[in-house]
């Protein structure tokens, strides 16, 4: 009987030890992400304000325009940092996306609940800061692809830009690589931008319904070719997109060249498409820049 008992006991002691222990291994984790965001506020004399979930927050700037709710549709910006300061992934330099306030937090690579509460928390034209463990983010494993270390916290900065809508952000994105690159240009009405380095000759020839041959080159404002003919390629103008044949007519003839920043609705618009020179596909709302050289015209 005393044997039995004694069994009894260390196994039951046995339990418990495990037990402590793999609480203890969970509150360590805890610990962890609390001890690393607190010296990171202090660090960075940001206030604490944590949201009952758990992750820390700043509003940097509560903006001035209208509250948002869950099924506005946003533009925003995010741009998730090492706690150095050293980006991991953002939206892009040149890229404003839009979606509905409630699918903010979705993301290719995680599902971040923290982003959409927190711009949940500004008005437009509003930034703000998310702080999130460890435990809400890519936890103990990391995530080698984006260099993100076991155990550790990320900071996500975020912005409401007050954008009514796709025009104003393409102006502003046109205007900003338009100043980042120290680009002279002349504005068309339709509001493409355009840099003629060479009028040709005959350039009251060249219409809508010409048929031209022409060499170019088609970028995005990141800077990434997606398209181009060096050994030139023939169409009728008006066949291709409002950029260029709402432009190009009676500005430059035979052997001018033109540059074109065109806005996203005088590009491919909304939807993701093939190019109508190619096979290639264009994300919606991308800004075009474009080289043209034109060989031939033909009436």
């Amino acid at each position: 009987m005393i044997k039995k008992l004694s069994l009894y006991t260390f196994a039951l002691l046995g339990a418990l030890v495990l037990f402590n222990s793999c609480k203890k291994e969970y509150e360590s984790i805890e610990t962890l992400d609390e001890r690393s965001i607190k010296e990171y506020l202090a660090k960075n004399n940001i206030p604490e304000n944590r949201d009952p979930s758990g992750f820390y927050y700043q509003i940097i700037n509560p903006g001035t325009g209208g509250a948002v709710a869950n099924t506005d549709s946003v533009y925003y910006t995010y741009d998730f940092k090492h706690a150095d300061g050293t980006s991991i992934t953002k939206n892009g330099d040149y890229t404003i996306p839009r979606t509905f306030l409630g699918y903010t937090d979705r993301f290719s690579f995680l599902t971040v609940p923290a982003v959409r509460i927190t711009l949940g928390k500004l008005k437009k034209g509003g930034s703000a800061r998310v702080i999130l463990p460890s435990r809400m983010a890519f936890g103990k494993n990391g995530l080698t692809a984006l260099g993100v270390e076991s155990n550790e916290i990320i900071v996500i900065d975020l912005t409401l830009p007050l954008f009514n809508n796709q025009v104003e952000v393409d102006n502003f994105l046109i205007n900003k690589f338009i100043t980042a690159n120290n680009l002279q240009v002349t504005t068309d009405p339709s509001r493409v931008r355009y840099i003629i380095s060479a009028e040709g000759t005959g350039k009251t020839d060249l219409k809508e319904t010409s048929k031209v041959n022409v060499k170019y080159t088609g970028r995005f404002l990141s800077g990434t070719t997606f398209d181009s003919s060096t050994d030139g390629v023939t169409f009728t103008l008006n066949e291709l997109i409002p950029g260029w044949y709402k432009v190009m007519p009676g500005k430059i003839g035979t052997g001018g060249k033109i540059r074109l920043l065109i806005p996203s609705d005088l590009g491919y618009g909304q939807s993701s498409q093939t190019d109508g020179m190619g096979t290639v596909t264009i994300p919606g709302n991308s800004c075009l820049d474009f080289d043209i050289e034109v060989v031939s015209i033909t009436n």
